[in-house]
């Protein structure tokens, strides 16, 4: 067996066991007996046993999972358009631009025709949406998409939207609304159930398999735009799909459980030490590997503390920058 089948195979595993663990893990104390009982039995038990096993921590764990993965691929995806090693999904300014439309419709700062007509998960959409738009404006030429603008435009709207999102939550007269945003700013998966996962899934699988597609491309993009262009691939149509792609996954992904940092830089660069630079095994690792990081990191942090939950992004962030400094520290590892 090859060590690019081996590890894609290894992360599928890992993803499978760390999610249907996942369901053990909160409050109540459910055993693998029980959990395996409950599943066999299906969804028509109406026991509290049931519910919470079905209604809430399956429902949770899968959405932690869909997310993961996504947020992983696209890092991969930006990694080879920008050709930067520190790249992430948030570096257009999607995430930021979701935080503050979020913050204005939950603090109550948009107009009431406009408030009533939207929740937050949407107004936090479009406004990533928005953000991405607008650094796509500044960056595109004439002929082509300027990686060098694109990345200094997503700078400077990520910086905008933070100043945007930080004035709405100083001039914020609910403390209770305030600390309710400032939590899902940091992200949360609390808000899991089987209603919501539906829209999380769909963009997932959709730009998994995208990107999978698009292997060739991004392969020859990590050799530059010229040699691309040699290689017979479509340059500025590579671009344009990547960025669609990074507002179709982060845009609903970040509606849906808030802004969850460093997966999408971490996750690509381990995968990158175990598989190479080809895009196929890489997106394929990637992904199942991201799912099975976001979900674990989800059931540590709903069980770390008793009856308390710790925001998820705070877990990710303690977890992901010291491996990040080693990593970067390292002598045998290169990109691209």
């Amino acid at each position: 067996m090859s060590r690019n089948l081996l590890v894609a195979v290894g992360s599928i595993c890992l993803a499978v066991i760390v999610v249907a663990a996942s369901l053990l893990i909160g409050t109540a104390d459910i055993t693998v007996r029980e959990v395996v009982s409950i599943l066999a039995s299906g969804r028509g038990d109406a026991s509290t046993m049931h519910r919470i096993v079905w209604d809430l921590r399956m429902p949770r764990g899968l959405l932690a999972f869909f997310v993961g993965g996504g947020l992983a691929v696209v890092g991969v995806g930006m990694q080879a358009l920008v050709r930067n090693p520190l790249a992430e999904p948030y570096i257009l300014g999607v995430s930021s631009g979701a935080s503050a439309g979020a913050a204005l419709f939950y603090l109550g700062f948009l107009p009431a025709v406009v408030s009533q007509s939207v929740s937050m998960p949407v107004a936090a959409f479009i406004g990533g949406l928005g953000s991405l738009i607008l650094v796509y404006l500044v960056a595109r030429t004439r002929t082509h998409i300027s990686v060098t603008r694109l990345l200094l435009a997503g700078v400077a709207m990520s910086a905008l939207m933070g100043a945007v999102t930080a004035f709405i939550t100083f001039a914020s007269p609910d403390p209770a609304r305030l600390r309710a945003v400032l939590f899902w700013l940091m992200g949360s998966l609390g808000g899991a159930r089987w209603d919501v996962l539906w829209i999380p899934m769909a963009v997932s699988l959709i730009g998994f398999l995208v990107l999978l597609m698009m292997s060739r491309g991004l392969d020859a993009l990590l050799l530059g735009e010229e040699q691309a262009w040699n290689l017979g691939m479509s340059v500025e149509r590579l671009k344009h799909v990547l960025l669609v792609l990074a507002a179709f996954i982060t845009g609903p992904l970040v509606a849906a459980v808030g802004v969850i940092g460093f997966v999408g830089l971490i996750i690509p660069h381990i995968v990158r030490m175990l598989v190479g630079v080809r895009h196929t095994p890489l997106l394929i690792s990637s992904y199942f590997l991201g799912g099975a990081f976001i979900a674990a990191t989800d059931a540590i942090a709903r069980s770390l503390l008793h009856a308390q939950e710790l925001p998820i992004g705070v877990l990710t962030a303690i977890c992901g920058v010291p491996f990040f400094l080693w990593l970067l520290r390292s002598s045998h590892y290169r990109f691209g």
